[in-house]
């Protein structure tokens, strides 16, 4: 038995193959963990439409479905749809998770579509304009749930940016912001309910080295998880 990615606290998780999940894994955190602590705060019930925005390689997408039973939509913008769609079928699921090549910014939904938008370690890249919010909800029903899990900071960074991570700080990396940060980006648009933003204990250790937060909000939930403490 594998147990490389075996893991107490994702038993969910510990059902897939690790060779399958480092293979799919398009970013530094294992998406099935992020996506199984992310859904432990949402109520997701069998035949749920759910767009998985920013899905990468859609890991995220097959657990979602095969877990939940869910029917996903596995939006990215930077992997290939047909090679999503080729995993989806090996996994036998395509029936029910249909990948599609879009821009966040242009999704190509009616309104009102989905039971719950969830986002994996992608948001901060489109999600951070204070207009994207009132935009992506109009996909949303008006009871539906949106929760985001992504890296990022423990605190702002106020000033300068610390000696300790200046060796690969790049400026694009702003777009990384705290939960707190979420939380009040997100209550001063009055669009959304945000229910939890918090840090997931130890996530450093868990999720790779990137500690992990959930962020809670809207008609349900919010998390993103994030990666460097700053003091």
């Amino acid at each position: 038995m594998d147990t490389r990615l075996l893991n107490d606290r994702f038993p969910r998780s510990n059902k897939y193959h690790p060779e399958w999940v480092m293979a799919g894994c398009s970013g530094g955190a294992n998406p099935l963990w992020l996506t199984e602590w992310l859904t432990s705060s949402l109520v997701l019930r069998r035949g749920m439409r759910v767009l998985d925005l920013g899905c990468g390689r859609a890991l995220s997408s097959i657990f979602l479905h095969r877990e939940f039973e869910v029917e996903v939509w596995a939006v990215d913008l930077w992997f290939s749809s047909s090679e999503n769609l080729q995993r989806i079928r090996d996994a036998r699921v395509e029936e029910s998770v249909h990948p599609i090549h879009a821009d966040a910014r242009a999704l190509p939904f009616a309104n009102d579509f989905f039971d719950a938008i969830i986002s994996i370690d992608s948001f901060p890249y489109y999600g951070t304009d204070d207009l994207y919010l009132g935009y992506v909800l109009r996909f949303l029903k008006p009871s539906g749930q949106i929760a985001i899990a992504g890296a990022g900071l423990m605190h702002e960074i106020a000033g300068p940016v610390p000696e300790r991570l200046a060796s690969w700080w790049e400026p694009i990396m702003y777009c990384l912001h705290s939960s707190s940060w979420w939380r009040s980006h997100w209550e001063k648009m009055e669009l959304v309910n945000v229910e939890l933003a918090d840090a997931m204990p130890d996530g450093k250790t868990s999720l790779h080295r990137k500690t992990s937060q959930r962020f809670a909000r809207s008609k349900a939930i919010l998390e993103s998880l994030w990666g460097t403490s700053v003091p």
